[in-house]
């Protein structure tokens, strides 16, 4: 498991250099006292490994930003890929809070940071993409707490042309529980960047869709998110007791995505479950361990689990392919 004895630790992405596993994780000091106060104090670690187990501490990756700056409260969850010129770009969500603690209400933009090593990173000074009103909401203190923009999750386009974004967002209409919709933004280069319509649509029982993941798991496309009881739509959340992070199969990884058909993969106590391919080729997942109110917050990242598909192409976790003995 990764931990940092000092610190809590969630939110998390991983890369690959060939060599090692490279994983940036959220975290904030546990000096703070209470654990809901770590978002805004929210920085990037960074820490490699062999195996998806064992980690080596790298320290930070870099600052929020300086007064005034779309990331100057707090740097949050994102991805990173290589472009077809060998740099490694950092997209990561920039969080502006606009009241003290303990308010919440922030805006959210997606920001870019560019290494050639995974262990230097060069911030650009703005963001990429922001919350378009033409289809996303923006922040309105009469009804939601932030402006959703945020968890992007970048990938190749299937031909081989262009770079899809996928984003935390939410809806411009639709009841204030359920407008919770994955957002979509479209690249050449992976510099300029064109935001586009939603690849899912408000009304599916979701406030939002956290830290959104495709990937290609033995010959089928997956889509998983994560969502708790509490930002269910009431009527969802009437279906369900306790739930964590959800996935569905899905027919391309450009949408649209039907996310009605989501079912949990995992309870609340493994949150922002990412699925990992392992050295030997075999898919695992991973997630940060959580916990009630009532419990301390561990704040560690789980070791790999190993990841199944059912005969309908969910995925499962392995363990819950078997039988009770």
């Amino acid at each position: 498991m990764l931990s940092v004895p000092t610190s809590w630790i969630w939110d998390f992405w991983l890369a690959d250099d060939g060599a090692r596993f490279h994983i940036f994780y959220l975290n904030a000091p546990k000096s703070l006292g209470d654990p809901h106060r770590r978002h805004r104090a929210a920085r990037i670690g960074h820490a490699s490994s062999a195996d998806l187990s064992a980690w080596t501490l790298h320290g930070s990756a870099f600052d929020a930003g300086a007064p005034g700056s779309f990331d100057e409260t707090a740097t949050w969850t994102g991805c990173v890929v290589r472009g077809d010129d060998g740099l490694w770009r950092m997209f990561y969500t920039g969080s502006r809070f606009l009241k003290e603690e303990p308010d919440f209400a922030n805006i959210e933009t997606v920001g870019m940071a560019v290494s050639a090593d995974l262990e230097h990173w060069e911030k650009r000074p703005d963001p990429i993409t922001r919350t378009d009103p033409r289809w996303y909401e923006t922040y309105d203190p009469s009804s939601w707490k932030e402006e959703a923009w945020r968890d992007p999750w970048v990938f190749r386009d299937p031909s081989g042309t262009g770079w899809h974004m996928l984003v935390t967002a939410r809806a411009n209409h639709g009841d204030l529980d359920d407008r919770g919709v994955i957002g979509h933004a479209f690249s050449t280069d992976l510099e300029s960047w064109e935001v586009q319509p939603p690849l899912s649509a408000p009304g599916s029982g979701f406030s939002h869709l956290e830290v959104p993941q495709v990937e290609e798991i033995d010959g089928q496309w997956v889509l998983l998110f994560s969502c708790p009881l509490e930002a269910l739509s009431a009527t969802h959340a009437e279906q369900h007791s306790d739930v964590g992070s959800w996935a569905l199969p899905i027919a391309s990884p450009t949408g649209p995505f039907d996310v009605k058909q989501a079912r949990p993969i995992t309870t609340s106590r493994l949150y922002s479950a990412r699925a990992a391919q392992q050295r030997d080729g075999r898919w695992a997942l991973m997630g940060f361990l959580n916990s009630p109110d009532d419990e301390p917050f561990p704040g560690i990242v789980s070791d790999p689990i190993p990841l199944e598909l059912d005969a309908a192409g969910y995925p499962l976790l392995a363990t819950a392919t078997k039988a009770p003995s």
